[in-house]
């Protein structure tokens, strides 16, 4: 199977972060300002920090395509820091609560967090969506689509019913709109009053965040090991987002709640001619599995959240202890965020997308574009007749 895989390298504060993206096919038109569009909307949102005024992210694309085309070889870019100052900065002297400080530090034998958060940072995640930015383009040749929204920050709850009455373009402007990347424009001045109030207390927020993906066909992933089930790998590529501490598909985690009446998925025919923009000849009566059963997509749309807890880094300071000295302290505040659970929606979004485009190339026949395309047309024609 070729599938799709991607590699990150670099530090927070280093001279650029790095990126290598394996198994695109060949003949695909890279649009990059596209890319540099979902870079710039991992650095916005209300309730960002200093870091975000610094840095436009851009990506340097150094090798893979030919007149502005896939080749079928690795494609590897890079995206330079501004603020590429790692070798001036101090080194903590005392480990942060809730970072990756005192672990990271534990497990390599020095005190020296520096040499830790500069990996550990969020920042690598603009290598992420980097890297979707890329493969998102093989999903949208196939009509897939992938979409993210924040659903929940600070205890602000957004409608979720605001997704299904909203056409794709207006879910796009919606979006583009807020600056919670919500889509229900009650929820903007609640949000904005909860970010104030925890900027004011020197404190911060975390929240909940919604990816959809629609247009996927039927069978992606697979039942037969651990290590096929699509479930697993999304649910994996999630956690791995720094922050990220719960993931749910479709009803969640109510399904633990209730009888098993009440989470199934009725199985129905199609209605006549669906087949024609549906995959297959079923459809189903709700979407409480989220559109994955038994470890594979089952045609309906994919439905995963996933909370993130409040970015540790507290103005307020939080306790510590000295390296040297052993002396309770405050730990040194780094330059932080009030909130990013809009950011971490957009890296949710490319987590997804790189997980869902390996599967894709996984499935299908994809040296080149165009036999990626006939491979998916037979067996869009094959699940007619099932």
């Amino acid at each position: 199977m070729k599938g799709l895989s991607w590699r990150s390298a670099g530090e927070s504060h280093g001279l650029a972060l790095v990126g290598i993206v394996e198994g695109m096919p060949a003949g695909l038109k890279l649009d990059l300002e596209a890319v540099d569009g979902h870079l710039a909307r991992r650095q916005g949102g209300y309730g960002r920090g200093g870091r975000m005024k610094i840095e436009s992210d851009h990506m340097e694309l150094l090798s893979g395509v030919k007149g502005g085309e896939t080749i079928g070889s690795p494609l590897a870019f890079c995206l330079p820091n501004r603020d590429s100052v790692i070798e001036q900065l101090p080194v903590p002297k005392n480990p942060r609560p809730g970072h990756a400080d005192l672990a990271g530090c534990q497990k390599a034998g020095h005190r020296d967090p520096r040499a830790v958060l500069e990996r550990a940072s969020a920042r690598e995640t603009a290598v992420r969506v980097a890297a979707a930015g890329i493969a998102r383009q093989v999903l949208e040749a196939l009509s897939i689509e992938v979409f993210a929204h924040t659903l929940s920050l600070g205890g602000v709850d957004a409608d979720p019913g605001n997704y299904a009455k909203l056409t794709p373009i207006e879910r796009h402007e919606r979006r583009a709109a807020s600056d919670f990347a919500s889509l229900d424009p009650a929820t903007e001045e609640p949000m904005r009053a909860a970010v104030d109030a925890a900027k004011e207390a020197g404190d911060t927020l975390g929240g909940v965040f919604e990816v959809l993906a629609e247009g996927l066909p039927p069978g992606l992933g697979g039942y037969a090991s651990a290590e096929e089930r699509l479930t697993g790998r999304i649910g994996g590529a999630l956690f791995s987002i720094p922050a990220i501490k719960g993931v749910e598909f479709g009803l969640g985690f109510p399904c633990a709640r209730v009888r098993g009446s009440e989470v199934q998925d009725a199985i129905l025919l199609a209605p006549e001619g669906a087949s024609e923009t549906r995959w297959g000849r079923f459809s189903r009566a709700t979407n409480r599995a989220g559109g994955l059963e038994g470890g594979m997509t089952n045609g309906e749309t994919l439905v995963v959240r996933a909370a993130m807890k409040p970015i540790p880094t507290l103005r307020q300071g939080v306790a510590s202890v000295d390296f040297e000295t052993g002396e309770e302290v405050l730990c040194t505040y780094q330059r932080s965020d009030v909130t990013s659970v809009p950011a971490a929606g957009v890296v949710g979004e490319a987590m997804v997308i790189l997980t869902l485009a390996d599967a894709v190339l996984s499935k299908f026949s994809s040296d080149s574009v165009g036999e990626l395309l006939e491979s998916v047309a037979t067996y869009r024609r094959r699940m007619a007749a099932v």
